[in-house]
C-alpha cells in the first residue's frame, strides 16, 4: 500500500477518484447520518478502493463535535481531520485543505462528506425556515432592521441592477436555464421547464427575488474521495486532478462589505486559476453556488468569465445551457436539482461526473465531440461572506 513521502518537500499530485450522491430530493425515511453514510459508501465504491486507505476525513454541519461524531458513525478513525465551517463554500475550502495535506504527505486519502434532511425536518415540524442570523456579536446591529439571509442577497442584487442596469429578466434567465439543465437529470428535484414570465410573476419573497429566483429546499447528501497520485493506478475510474484552489473571506456585517457588486470569488477565483495555470476562457464547465439567481451572475463576473457589470448580458441567449457557450450548473443547480442546506460539495460531484463523461443525457461535450477537459467549482458561504474555488482537470 502506498505511504506518505518521507520528505515534506516531495509534494504529490492529488486527484478525486470517488464521487457520489446519496438519495436526494424527498427523503422522509433517513437521518442526516444515514445520508452521510450512504454517500460515503457510494463514493468509496465509485473509487474502487478499500475503506482502509482512508486516513483523512472532513465534514461540517452535523454533530456536537463535527466531524468526530460523523467519523464515528462511519467507523473511521482518521489521523487528519477538518471541520472548517464557512457556509456553502465549506467543501471547496476543505478540498483545498485536503489537497494541501495530501500533497505534503500529512494524509493519503481524504473523504469529504455531507448530508442533510433540511426539507424533511421542516415538513416534520410544520414550520417555516428561520433564515435570520445573529442576535449576538457584530450581527446584532443589523438584527433590528429585520435582515434575513434572503434580504441580504436581495439588497446586493438591487445594487447590481442600479450600478449596471442588470434586469429582472436577465436574473430570471439564470433560473430558466438551470431548470432546462435539470430536465435531463434524474436526480433533480424539479425538472418541469419554466419561463422567464413564470419566474417574474411568482410570489415575491424579497424584492427583487420571487420564489423561482430562490433555491429549492431538498434532502440529500454527497461525498468525494481525494487521494495521492500513487493510489490512482488502483482506482476503478480515471482520476480527476485537483489543479488549483483558492479561498477568501469577506464580511459578515453588511456595512463592512466594501462593494455589494463584488463577491469574494473575485479573490478565490483569481488564486485558483493562477495556481492551476489556466485561464477562465479555457474552462469547459462551471459549477457555481446558486442559492439565488444573482449569485450565479455575479460569480461568473468575479471568476473572470465576463467583465464586471456584464453578467446580465452574459447569461442571456442560453449561454449557461449544456450546449451553450459556458455550460453552468449542468445538473440544475440549487435552483432546481438539490439544495439541502449547503450545496458546495454537490458542485464538485457534478464537475467530476462531467469530466469523466458520466452525466448521461446531461453530458456536456465540446464542439468536436470530446469530453470537457477543465471544470471549475466555486462555492459561496453566508451572504457572500466566504468563497472557495477549485479548478479540476482530466489531465
Amino acid at each position: 500500500m502506498p505511504s506518505a513521502p518521507a520528505s515534506a518537500t516531495a509534494r504529490r499530485k492529488v486527484a478525486i477518484v470517488g464521487a457520489a450522491l446519496s438519495d436526494c430530493g424527498k427523503v422522509d425515511d433517513a437521518t442526516p447520518y444515514a445520508l452521510h453514510a450512504q454517500a460515503a459508501r457510494r463514493a468509496l465504491a465509485d473509487s474502487g478502493l478499500d475503506r482502509s486507505v482512508i486516513d483523512g476525513f472532513a465534514s461540517a454541519g452535523l454533530g456536537t463535535l463535527a466531524p468526530v461524531e460523523v467519523a464515528e458513525y462511519l467507523g473511521l478513525k482518521p489521523t487528519w481531520v477538518d471541520s472548517t465551517a464557512v457556509g456553502g463554500s465549506t467543501w471547496e475550502v476543505m478540498a483545498a485543505h485536503a489537497a494541501d495535506a495530501i500533497a505534503a504527505g500529512h494524509a493519503n486519502a481524504v473523504l469529504l462528506v455531507y448530508g442533510s434532511t433540511a426539507r424533511a425536518d421542516i415538513k416534520a415540524r410544520r414550520r417555516t425556515s428561520n433564515l435570520s442570523f445573529g442576535a449576538r456579536g457584530p450581527l446584532q446591529f443589523e438584527v433590528p432592521y429585520g435582515h434575513s439571509l434572503i434580504a441580504k442577497y436581495a439588497m446586493a442584487a438591487r445594487r447590481h441592477m442600479h450600478e449596471y442596469g442588470t434586469t429582472l429578466e436577465q436574473l430570471a434567465e439564470v433560473a430558466v436555464q438551470a431548470r432546462t439543465n435539470a430536465a435531463t437529470n434524474p436526480d433533480a428535484m424539479y425538472r418541469t421547464p419554466i419561463t422567464v414570465d413564470e419566474v417574474l410573476s411568482g410570489p415575491m419573497i424579497a424584492d427583487p427575488f420571487t420564489k423561482l429566483h430562490c433555491c429549492i429546499r431538498s434532502d440529500g447528501g454527497c461525498a468525494v474521495l481525494l487521494v495521492a497520485e500513487e493510489y490512482v493506478q488502483d482506482c476503478a475510474k480515471a482520476p480527476v486532478w485537483v489543479l488549483g484552489a483558492g479561498e477568501h473571506v469577506s464580511h459578515t456585517t453588511m456595512s463592512e462589505w466594501d462593494d455589494f457588486t463584488v463577491s469574494p470569488a473575485a479573490v478565490s477565483g483569481k488564486l485558483a486559476f493562477e495556481r492551476a495555470g489556466v485561464r477562465p476562457d479555457e474552462i469547459d464547465v462551471a459549477e457555481i453556488y446558486d442559492a439565488f439567481t444573482y449569485m450565479t451572475l455575479v460569480t461568473l463576473e468575479d471568476l473572470g468569465f465576463c467583465a464586471k457589470g456584464e453578467g446580465g448580458a452574459f447569461v442571456e441567449k442560453g449561454r449557461l445551457l449544456r450546449d451553450g457557450g459556458l455550460p453552468t450548473n449542468t445538473d440544475g443547480g440549487g435552483l432546481s436539482a438539490q439544495h439541502p442546506g449547503m450545496r458546495g460539495l454537490f458542485l464538485m460531484v457534478e464537475a467530476v461526473r462531467q469530466l469523466r463523461g458520466e452525466a448521461g443525457d446531461g453530458q456536456v461535450r465540446k464542439a468536436d465531440g470530446r469530453l470537457p477537459q477543465l471544470a471549475v467549482a466555486s462555492g459561496t458561504g453566508g451572504w457572500f461572506c466566504s468563497s472557495g474555488t477549485v479548478v479540476l482537470g482530466r489531465e
